[in-house]
């Protein structure tokens, strides 16, 4: 595991989320812009997709550019085999794959739900609400629990 403090050494993570199409391309994004400079930075999902194009569009108009980012799943070449920290943004797929996940690595799941959350919106306008909700909320989590990366050790999930 990567000791912050050491020069030149950034702790590992990875977001990720079923398709690497939503929740985990916030959260790259957000910590990135915040805090490249203590963390080496990936999402990616165990299923390949393109980035929700919704959300690609609701960014960009809140000032946050991702047009040219593109989804990854565990196949992408240039991706460390080694991670620190796994965070998983969504809680079906932490249930799903958190025992067979190819990275061996500490897994911290917090759950921003899935798009299927967004069936509730009916018409457009309530639909961008929910993108902004959920760009709000990750990047909320990214700030507060981001800042500090010996923060991160407290919210390791514990195997059931």
């Amino acid at each position: 595991m990567a000791v912050f403090g050491k020069k030149d050494e950034k702790v590992k993570i990875m977001f990720l989320d079923e398709m690497n199409d939503l929740q985990s391309q916030v959260a790259e994004y957000f910590a990135k812009e915040l805090y490249s400079d203590k963390y080496e930075i990936w999402s990616a999902g165990p299923k390949f997709d393109f980035i929700d194009c919704e959300l690609i569009s609701v960014m960009y108009q809140n000032g946050y550019d991702i047009r040219a980012w593109n989804a990854k799943d565990f196949k992408f070449k240039k991706m460390p085999q080694k991670f620190d920290y796994l965070i998983f943004l969504e809680k079906a797929t932490y249930d799903r794959i958190k025992d067979v996940v190819p990275y061996d690595a500490k897994q911290i799941c917090v759950d921003f739900g899935r798009k299927e959350n967004f069936e509730s919106a009916t018409d457009d306008r309530e639909l961008y609400d929910c993108y902004v909700k959920l760009i709000e909320s990750v990047m909320a989590w990214v700030k507060t629990n981001l800042k500090d990366p010996a923060n991160l050790e407290n919210l390791v999930a514990k195997k059931e």
